[in-house]
Formats: C-alpha cells, sequence, structure tokens
C-alpha cells in the first residue's frame, strides 16, 4: 500500500463526505423537476420517469464495472477521473434539447458518479479500526444527504431559471469538488493482483460465497426500492390538486427527510458497539411503519411529514449497518464487496422507481403506497426469516 498517511483526519473526512454528497445528488436533482420537464419536453409522465430509471441503472453499471477498479488502481486518481467525467455527463443533461440527450447525460453522469461508493471504502480503510464505522457512518450521512437535499436545491434553482440552470451550476459545484479532492486525498494503492476481467469475476465470486453479502445485499435492495418508490412520484402528488405546489417548494421536502441522514454517524457507532442487529431490525420495523401516514400524504401534509422522517431514519438504519457489515467479510477486498452490495441497492432503486412511476399512472397514490408498503414488508420477513442461519456462520465478535 502506497499513502502519504494513514491518519484520516476530520477536516478530510467531512471533504470526502461532501464529495460523496455532490457526485451521488447528481442523480438526483430531476426527481423534483419530473412534472416541469414532462411539460417542457413535451412528455406523459410515465416517459419522464424513465430518466430517473436511467440514473439508477446507470449507476448499478458504474457499481459492477467501475467500483472494483479501486482494488486494483490508484484511487486518488480514479477518483478525481471519475468526478471529472461526471462533470462532462452534467454537462450534456444541461444542453439537452430533448429526450434522448436528457437520457445521455444522465447515463454518464450516473455512471461515473458511483466514484461516491469509492470514496466510501476509501475512508474505512483511512480510519484506525476502532473508527471504521463512524468514519463510513459520517461519508455516508453526507452521501445521504445529498440524495436528500439535491431535491431542495434543484427546486429553489428552478425557480429562478429553467430546468437546465440546475444542471449548469451542478456541473460547476462537481468541477470545484474535483480540484479540491485532487489537491486534498493522498495516494493510496491496494492493488488485488487481480485482472480487470478477474476483479470483475470475483465480485460474483463474493456474492457466491458470504452468505452474509447476499442478505445484506437483499435486504437493500428491498429498502432502497421502497425508498425510491415514494421519493420518485411524490413530485406528480405535490404538483396535482389539491396541493399545486411549485418546483421550489416540491424541493424543500427534501430537507425533512435529511435529519433523518444525521443519524448514520449514530448507526456506525452502534454497530462499532456490536448492536448490529438491533439497528437492522429497527430499521426494517420503522420501514414498514413509515408508510402507514403516507397512505394518507394525497391528504395531509402533517402525514406526509411524519412519513418522509420515518422512512429515511429507517433507510439509514438499515443501509449503514449494512456497509459496516460487509466491509467486515474481507477489508482487502472492500471495494468488490461494495460493488456487490450497491449494484444489488442500485437496482431496487431502479425497480422502485419505475414501478413506482407507472403504479402512479395507472392507480394514484394508493398503488404506490401498496408497492412500498410491499417492498418494506418483504424487507422485514426476509430478514426475520433468515438472520439466525446467517449470524450462525458469522465469526465470533462480528455481529451481523
Amino acid at each position: 500500500m502506497s499513502t502519504s498517511s494513514r491518519a484520516l483526519p476530520t477536516w478530510l473526512l467531512l471533504l470526502m463526505a461532501v464529495a460523496t454528497g455532490v457526485a451521488v445528488a447528481s442523480n438526483y436533482y430531476a426527481q423534483p423537476l419530473l412534472h416541469t420537464i414532462a411539460e417542457r419536453l413535451d412528455l406523459s409522465y410515465s416517459r419522464a420517469g424513465i430518466v430517473v430509471t436511467v440514473a439508477q441503472l446507470g449507476y448499478a453499471l458504474g457499481l459492477l464495472a467501475l467500483v472494483p477498479l479501486g482494488d486494483m488502481l490508484e484511487r486518488r486518481r480514479l477518483v478525481v477521473t471519475m468526478m471529472s467525467l461526471s462533470t462532462l455527463g452534467l454537462l450534456v443533461s444541461a444542453t439537452a434539447n430533448g429526450l434522448p440527450m436528457l437520457l445521455l447525460g444522465t447515463a454518464v453522469t450516473a455512471l461515473f458518479s458511483v466514484v461516491a461508493q469509492v470514496l466510501v471504502p476509501f475512508a474505512a480503510t483511512l480510519a484506525e479500526p476502532d473508527r471504521r464505522g463512524r468514519a463510513v457512518g459520517t461519508v455516508m450521512s453526507g452521501l445521504m444527504l445529498g440524495i436528500l437535499l439535491a431535491r431542495s436545491f434543484a427546486g429553489a434553482l428552478s425557480e429562478f431559471g429553467d430546468w437546465r440552470l440546475v444542471y449548469w451550476v451542478a456541473s460547476g459545484l462537481m468541477a470545484l469538488t474535483t480540484l479540491a479532492l485532487w489537491r486534498a486525498l493522498p495516494a493510496l494503492h491496494t492493488p488485488a493482483g487481480l485482472s480487470y476481467a478477474a476483479l470483475i469475476r470475483s465480485v460474483g465470486t463474493l456474492m457466491a460465497v458470504h452468505a452474509r453479502l447476499r442478505l445484506r445485499a437483499l435486504l437493500g435492495l428491498l429498502t432502497f426500492a421502497s425508498f425510491a418508490a415514494f421519493w420518485t412520484p411524490i413530485a406528480f402528488l405535490l404538483a396535482a390538486p389539491p396541493y399545486r405546489l411549485s418546483d421550489g417548494v416540491i424541493g424543500l421536502f427534501g430537507l425533512v427527510g435529511a435529519a433523518g441522514a444525521l443519524m448514520a454517524p449514530i448507526t456506525g457507532r452502534q454497530v462499532d458497539r456490536g448492536r448490529a442487529r438491533l439497528t437492522t431490525t429497527l430499521g426494517l420495523a420503522l420501514l414498514v411503519l413509515g408508510w402507514v401516514p403516507l397512505l394518507f400524504a394525497g391528504q395531509s401534509l402533517l402525514a406526509l411529514l411524519l412519513g418522509i422522517l420515518i422512512l429515511d431514519l429507517a433507510v439509514q438504519l438499515v443501509h449503514i449497518t449494512n456497509l459496516n457489515m460487509v466491509y467486515r467479510i474481507d477489508p482487502g477486498a472492500r471495494n468488490r464487496l461494495n460493488a456487490a452490495y450497491m449494484v444489488c441497492y442500485f437496482l431496487g432503486g431502479a425497480l422502485g422507481s419505475l414501478f413506482s412511476a407507472m403504479l402512479y399512472v395507472h392507480w394514484g397514490w394508493l398503488g404506490v403506497c401498496a408497492l412500498g408498503i410491499g417492498f418494506s414488508a418483504l424487507g422485514l420477513a426476509v430478514w426475520l426469516a433468515c438472520r439466525a442461519r446467517v449470524e450462525a456462520d458469522t465469526p465470533k465478535g462480528q455481529h451481523g
């Protein structure tokens, strides 16, 4: 391993958290703008929803094809290159004059914004072992804040110009963040000694060999499917009667969910203390519970706000626990383990986005809630059914 320092100072940890947020936010700017994009590009709601689905699928492809490179290439150079290409994708979206070009820009941005998933294991490797859970939680809080605040950022900016302005400003933020990382990150090279083809194959091998990885990946898929099933069609609900809210006001709802992201470092510390089973069970139970007030979101803003808060808290509890437990499987393969887990996670997001947009068109908000409850309940059932067998295979001192 080559690095200028194994220590992870607080300022660098916070910069990495900000960078993950800026990178992943680029996949979510469109969500509060979907009804506006549909109107300006003369699209149906279901066709406009494809933008979100392409973002999720592009991210999943990048996770599988690019994130494992962190176990092969020097990570600082890899991070800077990926951030630069994601910036290019945002510029393509900013100049899009139709759906095909917007989808191209979205796909390029999403593919390379998986740099966020290179930064998370980067931080885990730099952190001291007894502070690793906290470091992962801090960086992941930046990622989740990026996902949630992207909606508020996009909605507010759209009030001062059309939806393209959001992508122009976002590309500038991405470029500035890239420069900061280029100057601040230490060189880090931890080669796995595998060719690229073997590296990619080993992702599947890790999934086949480790029961804990399979369980955590499935829980991640179902959790993020439930999360995306809510956030993709919410702009349609809030732009329609009785609310008739603007893009800017719709984006502000992301601030409510951002409160849940503050739980990430706390969750990481609980995992460090051996309470992963508790945080997983609590998170999955809350995920089901969060959809109860959302059933009434079409008539009550209070119910909507309560549901958002519970839903985002639940996702944080499950996701941060999942990542910490997955990283413990094999410290030398963290990028590939992260890739395997996160591919499933964002495939879940793509499924939730795709089906929720379709159900909203045909069955309205109650159809969306039925989908979200289904994903959430299945996640809780899988965990309760499988945790005992997986924990029996967990080495002493590691609670999964």
